[in-house]
């Protein structure tokens, strides 16, 4: 995701009418997820040990600190993360794994999803009592209901004793912020983010063809329009099979959701204590027919519930023109990934909070990794993620690479050497942004963009209500694994536009919906959300 510099080149990034930051293609590389990722915080420079800014210390030193452990008996720590394996990955487990049996007498095996079907294999992973040690968390892996489940152990009495600096490392009030039941079981990532959404587009087509900047959904199928009347040969929209991650929650998003809520279940952020059914509703007619219509206009591929390609790959190969939603720091990643491959072409961003009106920072709870109960290792898998966080030799390999091979340091900024597709392991290529240290990180000089985005952004920024409720569906676990499968059956097709009847579609899925168990699902998560808001005195 990290391409060579091409000198006099430039990308921009729209901010609003008046804000044009742009980025130069004298940059160099970044990169982010999946769900999901951004940096805010620090100079993007200091790579020299110290006090984080979030208000702990890490260690240079390298020296195992952890003599509260047993380390006599060698372990192999079975690691999981989501996503795709970079290719160096073995080149870079090998050079950890020097220093973690040294430090730890252990080695870690790292373990990868793929972004296909990550979810169901997700759940296999935490309930077939396969030895896990390490596995990534956040609120879209429905870490507050996998805690409440007992899915994880918890970490209270393990952190003084396996981790102490790193207890010491995040502050008090994120380890507060990551409890379910009065319990930590998760360490959260303390950098400071948005992943809130935006529009891209290509610039360059906007300008050639004079059609509208997208801000509003008008605008945006506005755009979408000239680009299929102009580039017939090109998806004036990139899409793939997941329809609800990548229309139904950037839509709502738009429409002032309080956060991506399951079961049909609607919230407003400014009224949280008024609780609806969306399904069914005049809000969700309107939903499904725009995607009929965009379907219909032809604006995405037609099996699109098969398509398995990221959005972004098919935006920098050209195939499509722009992506309905994505966060500020997967925005630079593609920028820096057509510097290299066609260096002519301009990518432009518009951030949702401009059109809502607020923004909502990453809760504590939006990356993390937790020990599985199954774990056979939970004190030395705590010790080494504690290395991974607060060493910066453990930390700086598993984020960038290897120095002098993978990625060198220029006037105090990140340079990916060659591009993404040679360089085998680009900018947090593990996918690690749960172990991101903001004293450690290092930074493409195209990050000042994504710095100028956050920065509009704080001005703006209010509380994240919603990720902190931990749903318990113990009461209506049969009847939630149903509705999954009306969902896929029933929904997704609608989300597609793939039904003529958009209405009778619709009352289908939700006659299906009420038989899975849907009413009794709605009524408990609702008493669940009203004694949250009560609780944590949200209005």
């Amino acid at each position: 995701m990290h391409m060579k510099r091409k000198a006099g080149k430039r990308f921009s990034i729209l901010l609003a009418a008046v804000l044009v930051i742009a980025l130069l293609a004298g940059c160099s590389g970044n990169a982010g997820n999946g769900g999901s990722n951004g940096a805010n915080g620090s100079d993007g420079n200091s790579v020299s040990g110290g006090t984080n800014a979030a208000g702990g210390k890490a260690s240079n030193s390298g020296k195992d600190g952890n003599s509260g452990i047993d380390t006599s008996k060698k372990v192999e720590l079975q690691f999981y993360m989501l996503g795709d394996a970079p290719k160096d990955l073995p080149v870079i487990e090998a050079e950890i794994n020097k220093m973690a049996q040294e430090d730890l007498n252990a080695t870690v095996k790292f373990n990868y999803t793929t972004w296909t079907d990550w979810d169901q294999k997700y759940k296999l992973l935490l309930s077939s009592g396969q030895p896990i040690d390490l596995i990534y968390t956040a609120e879209w892996t429905q870490y507050p209901a996998y805690a409440k489940k007992g899915a994880f152990l918890p970490l209270d009495e393990l952190l003084p004793e396996a981790a102490p600096a790193l207890q010491q490392f995040v502050p008090q009030d994120m380890w507060e912020g990551v409890k379910v039941d009065g319990k930590i079981y998760t360490v959260p990532a303390t950098y400071k983010e948005y992943v809130t959404n935006g529009f891209v587009y290509r610039e360059d087509l906007r300008e050639k063809y004079n059609l509208p900047k997208p801000t509003d959904l008008a605008s945006f199928e506005a755009y979408m329009d000239g680009i299929k009347k102009n580039e017939p040969d090109m998806f004036p929209m990139a899409l793939n099979s997941d329809v609800r991650g990548n229309l139904h929650y950037r839509y709502t998003e738009l429409n002032k959701m309080a956060g991506a809520l399951p079961y049909g279940i609607g919230v407003k952020y400014d009224t949280p204590g008024e609780v609806y059914s969306y399904w069914g509703s005049e809000e969700q007619k309107e939903e499904l027919n725009t995607y009929k219509r965009w379907a219909d206009k032809g604006f995405f591929p037609k099996n699109v519930l098969n398509v398995k390609d990221t959005m972004q790959d098919q935006v920098t190969s050209g195939k499509a023109a722009a992506i309905f939603g994505d966060n500020p720091t997967r925005f630079n990643s593609m920028v820096i990934e057509l510097q290299a491959a066609n260096p002519d072409w301009k990518l432009a961003y518009y951030p949702f909070p401009l059109t809502t009106g607020f923004a909502t920072p990453v809760h504590p709870i939006h990356n993390g990794f937790a020990i599985p109960k199954s774990s056979k290792n939970p004190e030395r898998a705590l010790a080494f993620y504690e290395k991974l966080v607060t060493d910066k030799r453990y930390n700086l390999l598993t984020q960038y690479g290897i120095e002098g091979k993978n990625y060198e340091i220029e006037d105090g900024y990140y340079k990916l050497i060659g591009d993404s597709s040679s360089n085998g392991f680009p900018r947090e290529a593990m996918n690690g942004w749960a172990w991101r240290n903001p004293e450690f990180m290092l930074f493409d000089k195209g990050y000042d963009g994504v710095k100028a985005i956050f920065d509009e952004l704080d001005k703006i920024q209010k509380p994240d209500i919603a990720t902190g409720f931990a749903e318990d569906y113990t009461a209506y676990q049969a009847e939630k694994a149903a509705l999954e499968q009306v969902e896929k059956q029933y929904l997704w097709p609608l989300l597609a536009g793939q039904v003529d009847n958009v209405d009778q579609g619709l009352e289908t899925f939700l006659q299906k919906a009420k038989q899975a168990g849907l009413e009794k699902i709605q009524a408990e998560y609702t008493k669940q959300w009203q004694a949250y808001i009560q609780e944590k005195g949200i209005q």
